[in-house]
This record gives C-alpha cells, sequence and structure tokens, in this order.
C-alpha cells in the first residue's frame, strides 16, 4: 500500500454543512468521551453516530472506502471514529494507531479554512505534507506517524478521524 489514499465523496461533501451546524448546536454533555488532552484541547470528541444526522452516512462511505483499499467485505470491518476541532493556533500531535487489531486508519474533512492545518504522515523517512480538501478521506496505515500543523487561519476546522480493524470470525 502507498503512503496514504485520498477520495473524494460528493455524496458526503454535501453533508459538511448540515453535519457543521449540528456540530456547534452540541453542549458539553452530548460527547461521551473526549480523551487525548494536549495543549488545552481535547484532540478526540467522541460521541454516538446518531448524535449529528448524515454521520452513519460518513462512517458507511469510510467503511466501503476502507474495505475497497484493503479488499475485504465491508461487513468484516469494525470501526471506531471521533472528531477533531481544531480552533486558530491549534496543532494535533504526532501520534500512531498501532494497536494490533488496527488494519487501516483515515480521516474525512467537513471543515477545512485555508492554512487551517495540513495532515503530515513521515512514512519511509519522508515528511508528506498533505494540504486537506472538504469532502475528501484520507487513509493510512495505522502505525504511520502522523500530526497535524497549526491552525494559522481565523476559523476552526472540524474534521471525522477513523481506525478500521477486522471483525472476529466465528
Amino acid at each position: 500500500m502507498k503512503p496514504y489514499t485520498r477520495i473524494f465523496e460528493q455524496s458526503c461533501f454535501n453533508l459538511n454543512k448540515d453535519i457543521l451546524q449540528h456540530f456547534n448546536a452540541l453542549a458539553d454533555q452530548d460527547f461521551k468521551d473526549k480523551t487525548h488532552l494536549f495543549n488545552g484541547r481535547y484532540e478526540n470528541l467522541y460521541l454516538p453516530e446518531n448524535k449529528i444526522p448524515g454521520l452513519k452516512h460518513i462512517i458507511e462511505v469510510a467503511r466501503k472506502n476502507a474495505a475497497e483499499i484493503l479488499a475485504i467485505e465491508p461487513n468484516e470491518l469494525l470501526y471506531g471514529f471521533w472528531l477533531n476541532a481544531m480552533q486558530p493556533g491549534d496543532v494535533t500531535t504526532a501520534h500512531t494507531h498501532d494497536d494490533s487489531d488496527e488494519l487501516l486508519s483515515g480521516v474525512y474533512y467537513v471543515k477545512v479554512a485555508e492554512n487551517s492545518g495540513d495532515l503530515i504522515i513521515t512514512a519511509g523517512g519522508e515528511k508528506i505534507q498533505i494540504k486537506p480538501r472538504e469532502g475528501e478521506f484520507v487513509f493510512f496505515k495505522p502505525d504511520v506517524l502522523h500530526e497535524v500543523s497549526r491552525n494559522e487561519s481565523h476559523e476552526s476546522r472540524l474534521s471525522i478521524a477513523f481506525n478500521f480493524g477486522r471483525t472476529e470470525k466465528n
């Protein structure tokens, strides 16, 4: 597999405005968990997929694309997801998703202002800077070191991150 795969999905892009509107209307108690507190910001925001209309569709499209990349059936994939909201000045620290059960990681971009932070992956000793685009998924191996550069815009940025693993066969 190459270091990353980009996929634009019009059906997801068409949902972005509504997803952003519903996200902005959420209260703190709507999130079931928040993790990875760095620099005063929780990098991972978890909520039930039915909390935001359209979120389930994005998850299913992500699962379908992940299955195609991995050459397995979508129903063979388990997934986890979380939201990442970056305010001006925020960064997402370098990390990997290298639990033994994860096969693929990815991110979907809901709202991206100019200069709101690039995805940076380090693969084969090379840093690759990926400029995000609304309506686009980027998939990569979970053990690839990745981070997001500083949001230099005056606007917030919203993305949805994923990890995919294989279901247990009985």
